[in-house]
């Protein structure tokens, strides 16, 4: 079963915008809209909700392919996504933007901060992730 059946339709998204999982990264995720986040922060939104709910799958498929890794691992038992926080979104030209973010976890009850400035790509229509640029 998905996670967009198995969650309620009116919880809110992970990535912590108002609104319910279905109608925000949900979209991105199943359906007609999967993978056609219409812009570089959407596409980060819905790659955070992807590490959420381990949706190994769907953040291998918006990783570009020259950085892409050849697998991801499922989150370890004990570990929680606390929030996320986007601070920049910007547009260097139609097919370029970066998004600098700050996401919290904690695993196994230790707390860590992930603070990047991420570069992506639209290629044939769809936003990929390529890479962190040095010192967010």
């Amino acid at each position: 079963m998905s996670h967009i059946a198995k969650m309620a339709v009116s919880q809110t998204c992970p990535c912590g915008l108002p609104t319910s999982y279905r109608d925000c990264c949900g979209r991105w995720h199943y359906g007609a809209l999967r993978l056609r986040a219409p812009d570089a922060q959407a596409l980060m939104r819905s790659r955070y909700c992807a590490y959420v709910l381990d949706e190994i799958d769907y953040l291998l498929q918006t990783w570009h392919p020259t950085t892409r890794p050849a697998a991801l691992t499922p989150n370890e038992p004990g570990t929680k996504w606390l929030g996320l926080e986007v601070r920049r979104h910007d547009r260097q030209d139609a097919d370029h933007e970066t998004v600098e973010f700050v996401a919290r976890v904690r695993v196994n009850g230790r707390a860590s901060r992930i603070h990047e400035a991420s570069r992506f790509v639209r290629e044939a229509g769809q936003w990929l992730y390529v890479d962190a640029l040095p010192d967010a």
